[in-house]
């Protein structure tokens, strides 16, 4: 019970895609615009993680490895079918506002990654648990940056009135240049508040090398060296 819980909050805190691993980056800022669609492709984008982590890890024994990564996509292309399908037909307005970045999902490295790292090599239950931490922290990241550019460009949130009578909205921050900028500050806040300091690149500080299984080949190469 403790370890499920370990890996269902890594993906929101620890290792959230977004604010830490830098995953995702192109819907990411692209939707961003309003704090309503940054929750549309968060959900949609945990719904396909959930599912195809599911189906990965029951079928992982089955997959040549051969045709392991091509496999991935076509079951991470089922679930991105399957959501694209439910959005037309039950939120038809969102599923205009995300446009070619829902169908997109299916290339999205923070799906393949989690496939390809941790589906492939652990149990249903902790992936299933990965899957749904890893959507809820990408949700949270969108909420986050479509709000503040929500509320700064447009003077809305959520679509309702709320800077009227404080300030005149910013278009810059509506923009591709407003979304880098306060990606930014939200990336240089967290790191403040959470006094993380910069790491130098390599496998061994990744936090997901325990999971991908390069712990102990970087342990080796550090004893050898």
């Amino acid at each position: 019970m403790k370890g499920g819980l370990k890996v269902f909050l890594n993906g929101i805190l620890k290792e959230n895609p977004v604010l830490v691993l830098m995953l995702g980056m192109c819907p990411s800022l692209a939707i961003t615009t309003v704090a309503s669609n940054g929750i549309g492709m968060g959900l949609a984008t945990t719904f396909v993680l959930l599912g195809s982590n599911v189906v990965i890890s029951l079928v992982k024994k089955l997959i040549p490895k051969a045709v392991r990564l091509p496999s991935f996509i076509v079951i991470i292309a089922g679930f991105v079918t399957i959501i694209g399908f439910l959005m037309e037909a039950y939120l038809p307005d969102l599923y205009d506002a995300l446009g070619i970045y829902l169908s997109l999902i299916v290339v999205n490295c923070i799906i393949l990654a989690r496939a390809e790292v941790f589906a492939s090599q652990n149990s249903v239950g902790k992936s299933a648990l990965d899957g749904l931490g890893m959507g809820l922290g990408f949700t949270l990241a969108l909420f986050i940056l479509g709000s503040v550019r929500e509320l700064l460009g447009s003077g809305t949130w959520m679509g309702i009135e709320v800077t009227a009578n404080l300030f005149e909205p910013i278009r810059f921050f509506v923009t591709p240049a407003g979304g880098f900028f306060v990606f930014g500050i939200i990336i240089a806040l967290i790191g403040i508040i959470t006094k993380r300091e910069p790491k130098k690149a390599g496998c061994q500080n990744c936090p997901s090398a325990e999971s991908c299984g390069m712990a102990g080949v970087n342990k080796t190469e550090k004893e050898g060296a």
